[in-house]
């Protein structure tokens, strides 16, 4: 069995080019470097060397050896990586959500859940959801696509339905119900990071502006002392308190302002998260 420091001196030579340099990115002497290499030559029975004064190139039996080497250090790793996230999914369930409305219904829940969670305050690209479970890197997931494979499933949590916030003496403040047509040509204050809503609205709002905003504080501000509309949820106006003095909050009719979301889950875990998305479905805001 090779060992893994025997390998990750090839590798750094391979890229590093010299004995000083593969030593100096290592932090150990020169003649370290030189002993791991012959043992490494003398473990394989091959040449990886070709051995000039004051000159060390590798061969091309050498130049093979470093791209296999580095490719079992990225899988050694990774294997690290998956048991620990595994081992740390065993104990505390790690969740991570695609828009920001589940995270809030997370936190409201956080005393009720029957197990203790850690929410990851990033959201999660779509895309990357089914790769997170598989790696263990989340126990849960909750996206806004429902996925039924031969390792995961989902579980029905609940919907998000959008409302537009319009100042009070916008013409279409005056009517119960709005659709994404008639807020054609507006300009918006929007959350920068709120997931696949951000597609959503600026796929079906013809000609609109979005005003993106980093942090909340200063989307809030701008609510306060502007009559820019605004978006809120049924999920995200109870926690995020936008001043919503001067303005009327109105829904959005069409199909693509409700978002359907899911709890997705590997089925080894479906014991362990099945009692959390039930309670998730009690509190979840109608």
């Amino acid at each position: 069995m090779i060992e893994n420091y025997l390998l990750q001196e090839l590798v750094t030579f391979a890229q590093a080019g010299t004995l000083a340099k593969t030593a100096a990115k290592l932090h150990v002497t020169q003649p370290t470097v030189t002993r791991g290499m012959q043992k490494l030559e003398d473990e394989l029975g091959v040449k990886l060397f070709e051995r000039q004064p004051n000159k060390l190139e590798l061969t091309k039996t050498g130049k093979l050896a470093a791209k296999k080497a580095a490719t079992l250090l990225q899988a050694n790793q990774q294997f690290m990586n998956e048991i620990r996230d595994f081992s740390q999914s065993q104990q505390v369930l790690n969740i991570a959500c695609v828009a920001p409305g589940p995270q809030i219904v997370i936190r409201q829940a956080a005393n009720q859940l029957p197990k203790k969670v850690k929410l990851d305050q990033q959201l999660l690209p779509t895309d990357q959801v089914a790769t997170s479970l598989l790696n263990h890197q989340y126990s849960m997931l909750i996206t806004n696509h429902e996925i039924q494979t031969n390792l995961i499933e989902s579980y029905y949590l609940g919907q998000e339905h959008l409302f537009v916030n319009l100042d009070q003496f916008m013409y279409l403040a005056n009517q119960q119900t709005v659709t994404f047509t008639e807020l054609r040509g507006l300009s918006f204050v929007v959350l920068n990071e709120i997931g696949p809503w951000k597609q959503v609205i600026q796929k079906h709002i013809p000609n609109a502006k979005f005003l993106y905003q980093a942090e909340y504080d200063a989307l809030n501000e701008l609510t306060k002392y502007t009559s820019f509309p605004f978006f809120t949820t049924n999920i995200t106006s109870p926690e995020v308190p936008y001043d919503t003095t001067d303005t009327v909050t109105i829904p959005i009719t069409d199909d693509a302002a409700t978002m359907t979301f899911y709890a997705a889950y590997l089925k080894s875990q479906r014991k362990a998260i099945i009692p959390v998305a039930k309670k998730l479905v009690d509190i979840w805001p109608k």
